[in-house]
C-alpha cells in the first residue's frame, strides 16, 4: 500500500473539479492592487472572500509601522516565545490586547490556530469534558484531540441541547468546559451567548468564546460578540486571530483570571512555535489603535453587509439567516458550486467556494466576506455578478 493511497478518494475528488477549469482549492490571486481589488490570471476582480472585514490590509499606519520593525528589528525572531522569541513588541502588544479588553492577562500567539490549539488542549486534558457546538471550527476540534479531553457536542446553536447534556454530566458539569464561536464562519449565525452564559451560572462550567470573525465587527468598541451583549465577565476566555479585523497573521487569547498565565509553561504549541515576525506585531498593534479609535469602520462594514445581504436575498437567493459581515449563498451540488464560483470569477468577482464537509450540514455555498473598505458601488457588482447567474443553467433550479 503506497503512502498516500488512502487518499485517492478525496484526490480524484480534487482531480475532477480542476481538469476543466481554475482550481478553486488553493487559488492563486496573482495581484493584489488594494484592499478590495486584484487579478486572477487575466481577469480583473473585486475580492469579496478575504475577511478583511475593516479593510486595514493597506492602511497606510499599519504598512509603516511594518516596515520600520522590518529595519529595526529584522523579518522573523527564528525562536520560540519560550527561547529567544519575545521581543519588546510581542509584550506590548499583549499589554495593549489586556487592556483593550479590559483583562488582567493576554497571551500572543502565531496564528490563530495555534492560539486554539495552544490554550484549548493544555486545558482539555484527558481529565476534562469539553461541550463544544457541532460547528466549532476545526482548530478547536483539534485542539481538543491533542488535549484527549472527553468531547460533548450539542446541536448548533441551540442553548436547550447544551443544557440538557449538562444536565446529564452531574457534578462533572461545575468543571466542563463550554466552548462556542461568535460568528460562526460559514453561515454567519451567531452564538445564542445570553443563553448559553445564564445555563451557566445556574450549572457551572467554564466558557471559552472564540471571537475570530467577530472581533473588531461587534460590540461598542469591536470587542466582539460577549461586548455586543453585555456578557464579557461571564467569558473565562476570550480567543482570536489577527488574520481578519486586524489584517496580519498571528492569534491572542485574553482571560479574565490572571492565572491564565501559566498556559505559557503547559501548552506545547506555545513552548515549540517560533513566535509572530516583528513586521506583523507591530502591523497588528497599529491595527488595533485603529479600531479602537475609528468606530465608523463598524459602521461602513455593517452598512455594506447589509447591502449586499438584502441585495442577493431580493434575487432570491438562499443565504444564511441573517445580515453579517459572512454572507453565504446556498449553492446546489459540488459540480454546480465549481461552476458557479468559476463563473463568478468571470462576472469579475471572487468569493471562497465552501464544500462538504468544510460547510455544514452536507451544503455546497459560496462564501461572500464583505469589507469596510469595498464601496457601494462594488457591492452593486457583486449583486449584478449574481444576478447575471440566477437564471443560468449552472443552477438550474437553485435560485
Amino acid at each position: 500500500m503506497g503512502l498516500y493511497d488512502s487518499f485517492s478518494r478525496l484526490a480524484q475528488e480534487r482531480e475532477a473539479f480542476q481538469d476543466d477549469g481554475l482550481n478553486p482549492f488553493g487559488t492563486c490571486i496573482d495581484e493584489v492592487h488594494c484592499a478590495t481589488q486584484g487579478r486572477i490570471g487575466n481577469r480583473r476582480v473585486i475580492l469579496a472572500g478575504t475577511n478583511n472585514y475593516l479593510g486595514l490590509t493597506f492602511d497606510p499606519q499599519a504598512i509603516a509601522a511594518a516596515q520600520a520593525a522590518l529595519v529595526e528589528q529584522g523579518t522573523g525572531t527564528t525562536g520560540s516565545r519560550m527561547a529567544n522569541g519575545s521581543y519588546g513588541g510581542h509584550v506590548a502588544l499583549e499589554q495593549e490586547l489586556a487592556a483593550f479588553f479590559e483583562r488582567p492577562s493576554a497571551i500572543v500567539f502565531s496564528t490563530g490556530y495555534v492560539a486554539n490549539l495552544g490554550v484549548i488542549s493544555a486545558l482539555a486534558t484527558p481529565k476534562a469534558v469539553v461541550l463544544l457546538d457541532a460547528d466549532c471550527h476545526a482548530s478547536i476540534y483539534d485542539a481538543c484531540a491533542l488535549g484527549g479531553a472527553q468531547i460533548i457536542r450539542f446541536r448548533h446553536n441551540d442553548a436547550a441541547d447544551l443544557e440538557r447534556r449538562m444536565v446529564r454530566l452531574g457534578e462533572q458539569a461545575k468543571h466542563a468546559l463550554i466552548i462556542v464561536e461568535g460568528i460562526y464562519s460559514m453561515l454567519g449565525d451567531v452564538a445564542p451567548l445570553q443563553e448559553i452564559v445564564e445555563i451557566k451560572r445556574r450549572l457551572g462550567g467554564y466558557l471559552l468564546l472564540d471571537e475570530a470573525h467577530s472581533f473588531g465587527v461587534m460590540g461598542a468598541t469591536g470587542r466582539g460578540l460577549a461586548q455586543a451583549l453585555d456578557v464579557e465577565q461571564d467569558v473565562d476566555i476570550i480567543l482570536g486571530t489577527f488574520s481578519k479585523s486586524l489584517a496580519a497573521i498571528g492569534g491572542f487569547a485574553v482571560g479574565n483570571d490572571r492565572g491564565m498565565e501559566v498556559l505559557r509553561y503547559a501548552s506545547r504549541p506555545y513552548i515549540f512555535t517560533a513566535s509572530p515576525s516583528p513586521s506583523a506585531i507591530a502591523s497588528v498593534r497599529s491595527a488595533l489603535q485603529t479600531i479602537a479609535q475609528a468606530p465608523e469602520l463598524r459602521e461602513k462594514l455593517w452598512q455594506n453587509a447589509h447591502r449586499l445581504y438584502d441585495g442577493l436575498a431580493a434575487l432570491g437567493y438562499q443565504v444564511g439567516p441573517h445580515a453579517s459581515p459572512v454572507v453565504p449563498v446556498m449553492i446546489g451540488t459540488k459540480e454546480q458550486g465549481v461552476r458557479f464560483w468559476r463563473a463568478l470569477i468571470e462576472h469579475g468577482v471572487y468569493v471562497n467556494l465552501v464544500l462538504p464537509p468544510a460547510a455544514p450540514a452536507g451544503i455546497t455555498l459560496v462564501r461572500c466576506s464583505v469589507s469596510a473598505a469595498h464601496s457601494e458601488q462594488e457591492i452593486d457588482v457583486m449583486v449584478e455578478a449574481f444576478a447575471a447567474l440566477r437564471d443560468s443553467d449552472i443552477l438550474e433550479s437553485v435560485a
